[in-house]
């Protein structure tokens, strides 16, 4: 009896440090972080589970699609497009520009458009949504995948010039 035991947990032990198929088919499993329900309504959960399914792929200037890749603010638009029937400004300047609700850096909330300045001066070019705990996702530049980033990150710090609610 104690044989059947010690192979039982044995077994046990050697198969808690494996991932079962179902996990390995999760992409990114291990970023996708969950919003708290009092913290955000439906539509902004929606759309940061969905965010997290397109890490890792390719950054497109001008682009849209999961074929093709995304670029900043057209990964945005897309987002809330498919998730939120939200249709927003197609680029970074014409969100600015769209009198939406802005947002202090000490009040962000998941949900919201970081923008910030990557060429240097005042002018936004850069957009990214707020996910909660000091992160967001973008498509950083061509060459590199749709990531999350933190805005404790001295360039980003750095780069940040304001927020938006939708």
């Amino acid at each position: 009896m104690s044989k059947i035991i010690s192979l039982a947990l044995l077994l046990t032990a050697a198969s808690a440090g494996f991932a079962s198929a179902t996990d390995l088919r999760k992409p990114y499993n291990w970023a996708i972080q969950s919003v708290k329900k009092e913290s955000a309504p439906l539509h902004v959960k929606k759309v940061i589970k969905r965010a997290h399914t397109l890490l890792g792929i390719p950054y497109l200037w001008g682009g849209m699609s999961l074929d093709k890749g995304f670029d900043c603010s057209g990964m945005l638009v897309y987002l809330f497009k498919h998730e939120a029937n939200i249709h927003l400004p197609r680029s970074t300047s014409a969100m600015l520009g769209a009198g939406l609700e802005k947002v202090a850096r000490h009040q962000l909330e998941p949900g919201d458009a970081v923008f910030f300045s990557t060429r240097g001066g005042t002018r936004s070019n850069h957009v990214g949504l707020y996910i909660g705990d000091n992160r967001f996702i973008h498509a950083p530049r061509t060459g590199k995948t749709i990531r999350i980033d933190s805005l404790d990150n001295s360039y980003w710090k750095k780069t940040y010039t304001t927020a938006r609610r939708f």
